[in-house]
């Protein structure tokens, strides 16, 4: 029997428009947020965070599709926790918990494997 393999997965994350407009402090809300959704996703069970890329120094304004702001690299056990790390977007409130994360920002996984060049 062979041994289950880890899915590679690139989680692509784009600001919009709704963090573009909002005020300095719900702005910083919403960071405080995104830093609990990271934490989250960074401890799922399995879940190993191979790297975390951000071009917000050279993107400006939303990001609709790809170029994306940011990037998470992770080899993840299964399609269950790929699941689990973009429902944090869902569930994570943004200061008082009127709204979630998922207004100010989305996410989208791409699922594929670890590529092993041939020596």
């Amino acid at each position: 029997m062979s041994e289950k393999k880890n899915h590679r997965v690139l989680f692509c994350i784009g600001v919009n428009q709704n963090f573009m407009d909002s005020p300095a402090d719900e702005a910083k809300q919403v960071w405080q947020a995104f830093s609990a959704m990271l934490q989250g996703i960074d401890g799922l069970p399995g879940l190993n965070v191979l790297g975390i890329m951000d071009d917000d120094c050279i993107m400006v304004g939303p990001s609709q599709t790809a170029p994306w702001t940011a990037y998470i690299m992770a080899d993840v056990p299964d399609i269950e926790t790929v699941t689990a790390a973009c429902n944090f977007f869902r569930t994570t409130p943004v200061g008082d918990g009127t709204y979630k994360l998922w207004k100010y920002c989305r996410v989208e996984a791409r699922i594929g494997r670890e590529l092993v060049v041939p020596a």
